[in-house]
């Protein structure tokens, strides 16, 4: 079965990026490149039900705070914490103050640290719609 780099990048954006139930039908150096320049539907994607849920909480009259800590989980949710998972090894790393190859070794864990955590908490806190 072939397919177009467009269709085999959209389908490498979502398989890869997203929780979307897409079947991802090749896995090559081309697929990738075009699948990283279809990132931002796959992200267009998770905003658009991000803000379609946030709005119905809204509407049906929810407050402002649930609907944002809504939509911010519903991002996370879709994206399998992703960014979130790589924001706190980042922060980990470079708040350890160990130098650069010891700082790589510790955004390479599984776990999370304390500067992990204080940056989710702040980035959420912050992160509202």
């Amino acid at each position: 079965m072939s397919t177009t780099p467009r269709s085999a990048g959209l389908r490498f954006a979502f398989g890869t990026l997203t929780v979307f139930p897409v079947r991802v039908t090749r896995w090559d150096r081309e697929a990738a490149r075009a699948g990283m320049l279809a990132a931002p539907v796959a992200g267009l994607a998770v905003g658009a039900a991000a803000g379609f849920l946030g709005a119905l909480l809204t509407r049906l009259g929810a407050g402002a705070p649930l609907a944002a800590v809504a939509a911010v989980a519903v991002t996370a949710a879709l994206t399998r914490a992703l960014h979130l998972d790589g924001l706190a090894d980042t922060a980990d790393g470079l708040g350890s103050g160990k130098p650069a190859a010891e700082a790589l070794d510790i955004m390479k864990r599984s776990d999370i640290g304390p500067f992990g955590v204080i940056t989710l908490l702040l980035v959420l806190l912050g992160d509202r719609k």
